[in-house]
């Protein structure tokens, strides 16, 4: 394994510049970003090109519609820890991106949504099963670039995927009757999303030759990373309007899905003239009724459990603040840590 390039280190204050996510960035890393970030999307075009119309239509929708790259991002971060002109790092951060992008297509035919980054949703602009078979073409297209990197990544994302999909499903029977809701709820987020964002830091340092304990930092930093991300999904599902977030507000609650603000609530979070009556429509069947819906939408916004889940989003980014800052002090620490403000300042 390789020592992180001298040149990355940290040797008084460095020239800064507005990098992906709109962070401050290392201006030599930001540029690097820049460059390996555009490699990455041209991986990816090539990727969803095919010889059937429809076929690639469908794979380039999600792919054309943008998004913020960032796991993509998190691979490429991560192999600053070793070599990041390494051959396998760019491959890696496009097996990422097609496996998300996959599952995002399968989710909004669980969903039924019509919204995705601010387009109409594949499975509303052709059918359910043109967007679950496109969501299967790119996992393949992944697992054909993933077989390039060797038995050890094959593994990792196989170990990943299986975690993906075993909290889908953990999330869609939900908790037994003797389990503890919030607990499971944390689990899925791991699980769902959590695992796919520490596979991004994994490859990322793994494939850059990255000392053992590091990879190992980075993997476990990147999952809690990934909870805080997916926390402050949840809360802009409540908070944001549709302009503001790319889709529909408030899916999950639609979806009798409970997500952080929806736990404390039940918990017994507040104690506002309003809270039986939310307390009451959170446990109904909203799918069908869009005057409750926006009633239930509109009482959990000012509800004290929206301040109640940011502050635990808070505390996930910082216990990966807090691991992050036991790896080597180079600018690609600095991007992470900035990560970690990122994922919160996203939620207002």
């Amino acid at each position: 394994m390789s020592n992180p390039p001298s040149a990355e280190k940290t040797n008084g204050p460095a020239r800064e510049e507005t990098g992906p996510f709109g962070l401050s960035l290392d201006a030599a890393l930001a540029a690097d970003a820049r460059e390996r970030l555009a490699a990455v999307e041209a991986l990816l075009l090539d990727c969803v090109r095919g010889e059937d119309p429809l076929l690639s239509d469908a794979s380039r929708h999600l792919v054309e519609a943008g998004g913020k790259r960032f796991r993509p991002m998190l691979v490429l971060l991560a192999s600053h820890f070793g070599d990041p002109a390494a051959p396998g790092v760019v491959p890696a951060a496009v097996v990422v991106e097609l496996t998300h992008l996959g599952t995002l297509y399968h989710d909004d035919v669980m969903d039924e949504a019509t919204v995705r980054r601010g387009q109409e949703s594949a499975n509303s602009r052709w059918t359910n099963t043109v967007a679950i078979l496109t969501g299967d073409y790119l996992f393949a297209r992944a697992s054909d670039l993933l077989a390039d990197l060797g038995p050890d990544a094959v593994r990792i994302q196989a170990r990943a995927f299986a975690r993906l999909v075993r909290g889908q499903i953990q999330e869609t029977v939900g908790p037994g009757p003797e389990a503890d809701p919030l607990k499971h709820y944390l689990q899925v987020l791991a699980d769902k999303t959590g695992s796919l964002i520490a596979v991004s830091g994994h490859f990322g340092a793994l494939l850059a030759g990255a000392p053992t304990h590091v990879v190992d930092t980075v993997t476990s930093a990147c999952e809690k990373i990934g909870v805080a991300f997916q926390l402050s999904d949840d809360i802009l599902d409540i908070a944001s309007e549709t302009e503001e977030s790319g889709k529909t507000p408030g899916t999950d609650l639609r979806e009798g899905i409970r997500t952080l603000p929806m736990h404390h609530v039940l918990a017994g979070v507040g104690s506002g003239a309003d809270d039986a009556r939310l307390r009451e429509l959170l446990v109904r069947d909203l799918s069908a009724d869009d005057a409750l819906h926006a009633e239930a939408l509109a009482l959990l916004r000012a509800h004290p459990a929206m301040d109640r889940a940011r502050a635990d989003l808070r505390r996930w980014a910082e216990d990966a603040r807090a691991e992050l800052l036991t790896l080597p002090a180079i600018p690609a620490r600095d991007a992470f840590t900035h990560l970690c403000d990122y994922v919160v300042s996203r939620t207002g």
